[in-house]
């Protein structure tokens, strides 16, 4: 187990010195987000809920203070289990705004369980949200060569159709700013800047077809 975590972090330690997109910089727990996490495609219908939660809550305020307040969050909304925020009722509503660790929004806290519910009849309809989603990408990552921070879009016409599409099935803020922050998230978008190390791996596993079939 300690060997294990030293090479986990011997790893960490010699990407460290990898060039990467400079919206991470100067914050280590912004930069092992980048490294691990952004772009990188999720199918994992669990994982989905969880960063569609936290982009909503982030609308308005920047990705570090929701990145900060994650562990906390995942406490609060019961791990993510989208069943169970479903059920979330006037009681834990409550609770929660009086939950100091995490954003105390209560229209953002109604409507993550409002969205809990949506995301089960997504389920319901096409087995897994996880397929919904892809589908708008025809289940591949959408692949761009972004050399600077400002040719990023912060929307764009997909995002806006996904936003749509979300919001007729009921969902709530989820904005088309939101849905393509949640885009590059998840790995429905590579984003990364091409002078990243991390573009060059993502884009890699995208022409080989590196990804796992949907699942529940």
């Amino acid at each position: 187990m300690e060997v294990l975590f030293y090479v986990k972090n011997l790893n960490y330690g010699m990407r460290k010195k990898h060039k990467r997109c400079s919206w991470c910089e100067g914050s280590t727990l912004y930069e092992k987000y980048h490294d691990e996490e952004w772009g990188v495609r999720i199918i994992d219908d669990v994982k989905l809920f969880e960063f569609l939660t936290l982009e909503t809550f982030q609308a308005g305020l920047s990705w570090i203070t929701v990145l900060r307040k994650r562990e906390h969050f995942k406490v609060a909304f019961d791990q993510f289990d989208y069943e169970k925020v479903a059920l979330f009722g006037d009681k834990e509503i409550k609770a929660l705004m009086k939950n100091e660790n995490i954003i105390r929004n209560k229209q953002k806290i109604k409507a993550a369980v409002n969205n809990a519910q949506c995301f089960i009849k997504i389920r319901k309809k096409h087995r897994t949200f996880s397929q919904y989603i892809w589908d708008f990408v025809g289940g591949k990552p959408l692949q761009n060569s972004f050399k600077t921070l400002d040719q990023i879009p912060s929307k764009t016409t997909l995002s806006s159709t996904i936003s749509n599409d979300l919001k007729r099935n009921g969902f709530k803020f989820v904005g088309p700013t939101v849905i393509y922050a949640y885009m590059q998230a998840t790995g429905m978008v590579n984003d990364h800047l091409v002078g990243c190390f991390r573009y060059q791996e993502l884009t890699q596993k995208i022409r080989k077809g590196d990804h796992p079939p949907s699942r529940q």
